[in-house]
């Protein structure tokens, strides 16, 4: 592929299971690295926040990092502690919280949320859901039939950095606001971890097996690098996969540029 550029032993440390690393140039749209399948579809899991976070905005659900605040009900997904709590939106992109997506999705309804989909070009575009159960709008994303590659992880952020996604200006402001992270090496990073299981083809999650996404955007002075990272694990882990990929890939970064010369 144009860009890519070949890795000396030792110059670029690959986590056990990693399946995929890519950083692209927002500007270009060239590849600067790549390494591993990035071309197969997963779900995207909580990554999917990045385009709802820009929706929600949109639509107008979504007002700034602090409203509009929610309490938790019983009921709700609840499966992570963090979650049982109240929740605005900088609580929900940071803890990941389902059941705040959900009522993002909900407000939009079926038709919006599917044309938003359809609009960002977002990987497959499938928002059906698991089959037989009507449950798109709540659970499409999470390891049901949308998915993404990582190719296309970067192709959708190049459109959100480069503002081409047809959404106000406040959606794209505060969305950057949402993710953003730290900085490492002189470099401002947002980005957006995601885990979720691995499933067979009936449907089934294959034991022990997890994805594990770390995406998003990294900016110095003028300019702009995309970046998507995907793990698999093979046994269950302590922690989350999300947040190994991007521990790891954020302790990489300094030598990640040192070697790219970026």
């Amino acid at each position: 592929m144009a860009g890519f550029l070949s890795l000396s032993a030792g110059a670029f440390s690959v986590q056990a299971g990693t399946l995929c690393t890519v950083i692209a140039d927002a500007a270009t749209g060239k590849i600067i690295r790549q390494e591993g399948n990035c071309d197969s579809r997963v779900t995207p899991a909580s990554t999917f926040k990045i385009p709802l976070s820009l929706m929600g905005f949109d639509a107008g659900f979504l007002a700034n990092e602090h409203s509009p605040s929610r309490p938790f009900k019983k009921g709700y997904a609840a499966w992570i502690e963090s979650w049982k709590q109240t929740t605005d939106p900088t609580s929900w992109m940071k803890n990941s919280v389902v059941w705040y997506s959900r009522l993002i999705t909900e407000a939009l309804g079926e038709a919006r949320f599917r044309d938003y989909v359809r609009r960002f070009g977002y990987g497959n575009q499938d928002v059906s859901g698991n089959p037989g159960k009507n449950d798109g709008l709540t659970n499409s994303w999470l390891s049901s039939s949308l998915k993404i590659s990582p190719l296309e992880q970067i192709a959708f952020l190049r459109k959100l950095v480069r503002q081409e996604l047809s959404v106000s200006q406040q959606s794209y402001a505060m969305t950057g606001k949402l993710t953003a992270l730290q900085d490492v090496a002189g470099w401002t990073i947002h980005g957006k971890t995601g885990a979720g299981p691995v499933r067979r083809a009936d449907g089934s999650p294959e034991p022990g097996h997890s994805y594990g996404w770390f995406v998003g955007w990294m900016t110095k002075g003028d300019r702009t690098l995309l970046f998507a990272r995907l793990i698999e694990d093979e046994k269950r882990e302590a922690v989350s996969p999300g947040i190994r990929t991007r521990e790891n890939f954020l302790r990489e970064f300094p030598e990640i540029v040192r070697s790219s010369a970026l």
